[in-house]
């Protein structure tokens, strides 16, 4: 690979970002096809590719929206998912960067602590996509073990690198999940497909406040754990 290939690899890797705020300019088919034809590249345990992804635009995209928002109406509770996304507990340090990451956001939107009213109208955006003209549903075979969600990570992580090759956006969305019966309703899912999540695609709106948004990211030294096993020969 020369350098102006890798650069461009580093450049979409880390030019990466949960974009919240899309135009309505469209993706075209050939476009969003060519993304995920490429990201089925991604490793899976014995070449099983497990992933399967709905793709969502125009009045499906609508009518899967407006499914979710009638079961929200009121201030209906969330369901739970078919799988335990998230615990029941957050211990540190993940409760720590979770709460820095969603008092920006709110801070950003202007949505004061205590607002709840605001708060779910803001994430009443999630099930429209967040106003990208494509949304994406990824589901699971349930038959299979869990390191299939492992196989499914690395093609969605091909899916958002794929996306900024044609300067395109994405926002993975774990509130999906809650939702599991009204997407297989609208979708007729069959019955081994477990909801996993979506994903939102787009143009970034740069106008959009909430798209200031910057998630940081950890230094490598509080991650990474090199282990050395060379003793130094003399």
């Amino acid at each position: 690979m020369d350098e102006a290939a890798r650069e461009a690899v580093l450049e979409a890797i880390a030019g990466r970002r949960s974009v919240r705020g899309f135009t309505s300019e469209p993706a075209p088919r050939e476009t969003v096809e060519e993304i995920l034809r490429v990201a089925a590249r991604a490793p899976s345990a014995t070449n099983t590719q497990p992933w399967r992804v709905h793709v969502l635009t125009g009045a499906a995209r609508e009518r899967l929206a407006a499914a979710i928002l009638k079961e929200r109406e009121d201030g209906a509770p969330e369901p739970e998912p078919e799988y335990g996304y998230y615990p029941k507990a957050w211990p540190e340090p993940y409760l720590s960067r979770r709460r820095a990451l969603g008092w920006e956001l709110y801070g950003i939107l202007g949505i004061a602590r205590g607002d709840r009213a605001a708060a779910r109208r803001w994430q009443d955006e999630n099930f429209r996509f967040f106003g990208a003209p494509v949304g994406f549903i990824f589901t699971l075979d349930r038959r299979l073990g869990g390191a299939s969600f492992i196989d499914l990570a690395m093609f969605m992580q091909n899916v958002c690198v794929a996306a900024r090759a044609f300067g395109l956006d994405t926002c993975p969305q774990a509130a999906f999940a809650h939702y599991h019966e009204a997407v297989r309703r609208e979708l007729a899912l069959e019955p081994p497909e477990l909801v996993v999540c979506g994903m939102a695609l787009g143009h970034e709106d740069p106008g959009a406040p909430v798209n200031r948004l910057r998630a940081e990211r950890e230094p490598l030294a509080s991650f990474a754990m090199f282990h050395d096993d060379d003793c130094g020969a003399a």
